[in-house]
Order: structure tokens, then C-alpha cells, then sequence
């Protein structure tokens, strides 16, 4: 039985893989280094202290991790400041059928929780949520479950009776690890994700409701 839904926020909830992109490069190239999106693309979903010091390892970087994530932040405010944020198209409405159908939700994200909470009040979504968590607030990030699990456990739901919302490749990993049902979008934003093991796939929320979320329990 259907109880609750969690929605990954980074390309699901909105297109803010391109400002995570964009702020990463930045970031790299203060450490001399050129990224493109093909380095980038199998952090998607990642924490960012699981990235930052996977990608220190792998390429050198001259700043430490600490370091690392401070400008990120730095860079990700300022951004984040200059662009335009919207939902994608169909969020609010499925938020708002969830919410008639007695439907709890949470988002369960690897972004930071400031970056989360700033990202829910300026697109004005922020009530509909009973629980906010982020991959960095437990033990392992996506892919694994850990983020998942404590989220159904403060939503006090079982594993099963819930269905994520993810658009890359670790999430759903992380989702099917925790013994929930995924719906995987394939975001073009996203980059390249294989999201062949969702347990359904769309290519947009607006063709995701009610009765669509209960048909693959």
C-alpha cells in the first residue's frame, strides 16, 4: 500500500543539475583544472564530500576537501542568485493530487540542506513536504540507501510502502537498495543516466499522478 512519495530535488523537483554543473567546473578550474560533462556526469546524485574527495583523489586537486566544498558553496550561492529557478512542469500538480490523496512526501536529496531549503522557498513548494533530508546528514551518501531509509523512518512508513522520484542513475540505485519502488525521469538536463533499472521510466513528470504512482506498487 501506497503511503508515502520522496522526490530526489537536483533535475526532478527542478532543472538544477545545469547551476551544479556550472558551479563545478568553476570550482575545478580554480585548481587548474578543465572539466567537462563527461567527468561530471557520474557524480550526479552523489553527496558532495563523497565527490569532492573522489575527484581530489583522481585528479590531484590543490585544494582540500574542506576548501573544496566552501567555494562550492560560495560559488552555488552566488549562482544560484543570478538565475531563474521554476519547478518543472507538472510538480506542483502532482503535489497537489498527492496531497488530496492523502499522500505524504519528503524530499530525500544529496545537495546540501541550505541549498534544499533555499531551492523549496523560491519556488514556494517548501509546505508540502513533511520531511527535508540531506545526503549529507547521513552516514553514506547515494548510492547508497542510507538517505532513503531515514527518510521513511522519520515519515514513520515502511521501506515498501514508498515510491521515489529520481533522475539519475545512483538515486535509483539507492531507492531499489532501500526496497522502494522508483520512477525514473530521464531528465535531458541530467546528462547521460542509465535509469534502466527503475522499476518505470518517463520523460516527463506531467505524465506522473496518482494513480500512475499506485499502478507500480
Amino acid at each position: 500500500m501506497l503511503k508515502a512519495v520522496i522526490f530526489d530535488m537536483d533535475g526532478v523537483i527542478v532543472d538544477s543539475e545545469p547551476i551544479h554543473f556550472e558551479v563545478d567546473k568553476r570550482v575545478l578550474k580554480k585548481c587548474d583544472f578543465i572539466a567537462n560533462d563527461d567527468i561530471l556526469n557520474p557524480y550526479v546524485g552523489v553527496s558532495n564530500p563523497e565527490m569532492w574527495k573522489d575527484l581530489k583523489e583522481k585528479y590531484n586537486l590543490i585544494l582540500s576537501v574542506e576548501e573544496l566544498l566552501k567555494l562550492q558553496s560560495e560559488l552555488k550561492i552566488e549562482v544560484l542568485n543570478e538565475t531563474k529557478i521554476e519547478a518543472i512542469d507538472g510538480i506542483k500538480e502532482l503535489l497537489n493530487e498527492l496531497k488530496q490523496n492523502k499522500i505524504i512526501t519528503a524530499v530525500a536529496s544529496s545537495s546540501p540542506r541550505f541549498f534544499i531549503e533555499a531551492i523549496l522557498e523560491t519556488i514556494r513548494i517548501r509546505e508540502y513536504f513533511k520531511v527535508i533530508l540531506s545526503g549529507e546528514e547521513v552516514q553514506r551518501g547515494k548510492p547508497y540507501p542510507d538517505v532513503f531509509l531515514r527518510t521513511a523512518e522519520m515519515l514513520r512508513v515502511n521501506p515498501q510502502e514508498c515510491v521515489v522520484i529520481e533522475d539519475s542513475k545512483n538515486g535509483v540505485k539507492a531507492a531499489l537498495s532501500a526496497g522502494m519502488k522508483c520512477i525514473g525521469f530521464a531528465n535531458l538536463n541530467s546528462g547521460s543516466q542509465d535509469l534502466s533499472s527503475a522499476s518505470t521510466i518517463v520523460d516527463s513528470i506531467c505524465k506522473i499522478n496518482y494513480n500512475f504512482v499506485i499502478s507500480i506498487m
